[in-house]
């Protein structure tokens, strides 16, 4: 088993900032996770995902979740210092983070690759606040993947 995946495995609940495509918060949320979205930079720009009756709804809740065990991010690694501040205060152990890009350097929604020396970057930045950092995989992927396998 990778990282990626003990590190899902465990956890029950993750907040998205941002995303390359709907199937992340879809699919974690159709996999039984806790899924919660920051929409913005609004303090109160918060979504919760959940499904009901077979479909994936949004429902505002216009405030962070007290709690989650994985950030998932999005966003340019100049904004990671403030999402690794935002994972401390949600008590997360994981920073989980997507370029979007494949390894030519074109976007692709499930693309994950980022230059080695923004990857170690990252790392540090995320690892020297104490939590777990991941790059190389995408969740939505791993989140299938684990859900079949139970």
């Amino acid at each position: 088993m990778t990282e990626a995946e003990r590190i899902l495995k465990a956890a029950s609940s993750a907040l998205v900032v941002d995303w390359p495509s709907r199937d992340v918060p879809d699919t974690l949320t159709r996999a039984g996770y806790a899924v919660f979205v920051k929409g913005g930079p609004e303090p109160d720009n918060y979504s919760a995902y959940e499904v009901r009756d077979g479909e994936v709804v949004t429902r505002r809740v216009g405030r962070a979740p007290e709690q989650v065990d994985i950030v998932y991010s999005h966003r340019p690694l100049d904004e990671l210092p403030g999402i690794v501040e935002m994972a401390r205060g949600l008590g997360a152990g994981t920073v989980w983070c997507q370029s979007g890009l494949a390894s030519s350097g074109v976007n692709d929604p499930k693309g994950f690759w980022v230059p080695e020396e923004q990857s170690q970057e990252a790392r540090r930045i995320v690892e020297s606040a104490g939590l777990a950092y991941v790059d190389d995989a995408y969740i939505a992927d791993v989140a299938r993947q684990l859900a079949t396998s139970r």
